[in-house]
This record gives C-alpha cells, sequence and structure tokens, in this order.
C-alpha cells in the first residue's frame, strides 16, 4: 500500500471488490477465487489510470472522494456483441413472433434484417448518430463503459461507410468507448438476390479495402449460418478482412450448424458468437485458435428459442466465455448488461462468476482490450461501477433492477443514481 499519494480519486469503505484480474488469458470454468475479492478496500485514481488497490483505511490524500459506503464495486461493463446503430423499428415482428411465427418466416416476410436496412439506408448520419447517441445514454446508465458496435444495415459501400462513420463520430463524442466491427456480410441485399456472388465480390473488393483505408473497424464480422453465408463463403470474406489488417469474428450457428465454428482456427477468429448449435469440433477449433465464446442471451429470450449454446461442453474443452446483449431492433432490444447477466443465468445456466466474468475481461479479451479494462487492476483504465448490494450474487438476482449508484469512466463519475460529476 502507497501511503500518502497525491490522487485525482479516492474510492473508500467498498464493501466488496471484484478485481476480476487476468493474469495468464481469459478465464474459463471460473469460481468465486477468479473474481479476485477483495473486502473492506479502497481504490485510488490518477490521470484516469488506477493508481493502487488496498484493504482497509488509506491515508492516501485525494483531490475528491467517493464514499462507497459498504456498496460492491466491480469493472465496468464491457458489452462486446451489439447492433446499436439503426433506424427504425420493428414492433411488429414482436407481434408476429408472439402468434407463433419464426424468424425465418419474418424474414420471408418482409420483416428480419433487411427491414432495418431499408430504414438505416434511408436515414442521414446526423439522424443514426442522434438516435444511436440516445440508446448509449442508456447503456451507460446501466453499467457499460465499452461498447462493440457492427455495421451490417448498410449492405451497400456507401452504407456501411456510414454506419462505420457513425460509429467511430460516437467514439468522439460519448463516455463510452465504442469499438467498431465491419459486417458487410451481414445478409445479401434485395438488390443482389440471385445474384450472391456478386455481392460477395462487392464486400470483398469494395468495401474491405475502403474500411481498411478509411480505418473505419477494428474487426470483420459474418453471419455465417443457413440461408444467408456459407462456411466457404464466410471464410472468403474473413480471410480478406484479415489481410487489410481486419481481425476475425463469426456470427455463428444460431440456427443450424454448418460447420461455422470449424473455421475459427483457419481465420484466428478472436470471437465466435451465438453458438446455439455448435459441436465439438467447432469448440476444438475455437479452443486451438484462442476464440471467446461469445453466448447472447437476450436473443435467445426475444425468439423465444428454447434452445441453448453447449455449455457443458464448452467448459469441458476450456473455451472462455463472454455475454453480449446482441443490442438490435429485431431479436434483441435489451442493452442493460446486468439483464444480460440475469439472462445468461436463467436461460444457459451460467454461474454468476462466468456472467460476472463473462460481462468484464472475458469481454476484454473479445474486443483485444485485455490491457487496457476489464479487471480493476494498477495501470488499467478506472472504468469503475458501484452498486447498491452487498455481493456479487446479488446482480444477477435482482432481475432487471438498476442497482447502480455511480459509473465511473476514466476516473469521472458519467452515470448513476448518486450522481455528481467530479471536479
Amino acid at each position: 500500500m502507497m501511503e500518502n499519494l497525491n490522487c485525482d480519486v479516492l474510492i473508500k469503505n467498498i464493501g466488496q471488490l471484484l478485481t476480476v484480474p487476468s493474469k495468464n488469458g481469459p478465464i474459463s470454468n471460473p469460481n468465486r477465487e477468479s473474481l479476485g475479492i477483495i473486502e473492506n478496500a479502497y481504490i485510488s485514481i490518477k490521470n484516469g489510470e488506477i493508481k493502487d488497490i488496498g484493504e482497509g483505511e488509506s491515508n492516501i490524500q485525494a483531490k475528491n472522494i467517493i464514499d462507497a459506503e459498504g456498496c460492491i464495486a466491480l469493472p465496468g461493463f464491457i458489452d462486446s456483441h451489439t447492433h446499436l446503430i439503426f433506424a427504425g423499428k420493428r414492433e411488429k415482428e414482436f407481434s408476429m413472433r408472439v402468434n407463433g411465427k419464426d424468424y425465418m418466416e419474418i424474414m420471408k416476410e418482409g420483416g428480419g434484417i433487411r427491414s432495418t436496412v431499408n430504414s438505416t439506408r434511408l436515414a442521414s448520419e446526423d439522424e443514426l448518430f442522434n438516435e444511436s447517441l440516445k440508446r448509449l445514454n442508456i447503456a451507460l446508465s446501466w453499467g457499460t463503459t465499452t461498447c462493440e458496435v457492427k455495421s451490417g444495415y448498410g449492405l451497400s459501400t456507401k452504407d456501411e461507410i456510414k454506419m462505420l462513420e457513425v460509429a467511430n463520430m460516437l467514439q468522439k463524442n460519448h463516455e463510452i468507448d465504442v469499438i467498431a466491427t465491419f459486417l458487410g456480410a451481414h445478409d445479401i441485399p434485395e438488390e443482389y438476390n440471385g445474384n450472391r456472388k456478386s455481392y460477395i465480390d462487392l464486400v470483398i473488393n469494395e468495401m474491405i479495402p475502403e474500411v481498411s483505408e478509411r480505418k473505419s473497424a477494428r474487426f470483420c464480422d459474418v453471419f455465417c449460418e443457413e440461408g444467408v453465408f456459407n462456411k466457404e463463403e464466410s471464410e472468403k470474406v474473413l480471410k480478406e478482412g484479415l489481410k487489410y489488417g481486419l481481425k476475425a469474428k463469426i456470427h455463428v450457428d444460431e440456427f443450424v450448424n454448418i460447420g461455422g465454428c470449424e473455421l475459427a482456427e483457419s481465420v484466428h477468429a478472436i470471437s465466435c458468437d451465438h453458438l446455439l448449435f455448435t459441436k465439438e469440433e467447432g469448440l476444438i477449433s475455437m479452443k486451438k485458435a484462442g476464440s471467446i465464446a461469445v453466448l447472447l442471451p437476450g436473443t435467445s429470450l426475444y425468439l423465444m428459442n428454447k434452445k441453448i449454446p453447449p455449455v457443458d461442453k464448452i467448459r469441458e474443452q476450456n473455451v472462455p466465455i463472454a455475454i453480449a446483449s446482441d443490442f438490435n431492433p429485431g431479436s434483441s432490444p435489451i442493452i442493460a448488461m446486468s439483464v444480460i447477466m440475469s439472462l445468461s443465468c436463467l436461460l444457459y445456466r451460467l454461474t454468476p462468476e462466468e456472467a460476472l466474468i463473462g460481462a468484464t475481461i472475458n469481454a476484454a479479451w473479445a474486443l483485444k482490450e485485455e490491457r487496457s479494462r476489464g479487471s480493476l487492476e494498477s495501470g488499467k483504465l478506472a472504468d469503475i461501477v458501484i452498486m447498491d448490494l452487498r455481493n456479487y450474487e446479488e446482480i444477477p438476482y435482482w432481475f432487471a433492477q438498476n442497482r447502480i449508484n455511480y459509473v465511473i469512466k476514466r476516473g469521472k463519475i458519467v452515470a448513476g443514481k448518486k450522481g455528481g460529476r467530479l471536479s
């Protein structure tokens, strides 16, 4: 413990501090010890980074003091899979679904991704930015401090670039750190019906080079699914992305298994997401690639899908699990990560420890941000959530209750019911 350290902020009287340390990589099969719990703790912050963490009272001198009043503190939530930028709404699909129609039937009747594509193409950058800003404000109020955001509702070079430009505008104008992913291979647009090869050529020969030249995205994603992009097409897109410096992510095994997860090793996939129908061969490929399994229980809830990912097999293969909201207008209009934690436990039978690590340090690994965030350690960003709870098991227990007192981003209070910005 370092005494008499001049710092910007001291958070004292933390009842239970969850440091969630990650020393040798992402965490698989976590238990209580994996959370790095310190009882009766404090954190000191300087220049937006954590300087010191300790137990008991502190004599550290600070410009500002936050009294946690015996509550829990943990890393800010990281939402590693969202479709935050879009125009239009799809509430009619909700009614269709509760009346018995499935996702593919809704798509055939003009709903689904293509419905949002039509609306997003018509929207201006300013319109998309303003609506997305409101959504980020809600996410922030629930403790999200870093958020991945995909394109994929443009499906033309102009409109995909428009979405990524909006993502980068959000990064510059919002407290949440926004990390952009190119998802031009989200669907085949209507104007390319019957000519899918030409669209894939467009993605490979025009979109990816343009995205790379503009440095608009960090990742390249593809919807590897029956009726969308097959295994060979997905591999072609992802490998082209790699040539241009875009790391690979895969939407895979959401509705059926077409072997997409088996691409993980060959494309060095950072994450494979959804995984409802993933088989052992795919998990072995993910393990060899060092991929994170990003599970999306909000989508299972909204699609009323009783199928769950092979969680036991994922554990057996020691593949680390992250969880994310998959926030989107059609199949998961949920943007609160504590709600996603609850759903991951209730629907997928994750343990509270798996859910918490999945929303913090493993999510950081899924975005290649593990060195800067996802855990509370000296030198990392002071992205911290203080919740009006006494132990971490209460987070998924209090379903859909926002118990956040403070959201601290880079050492500054930016949200929370206790409010108040630091000087």
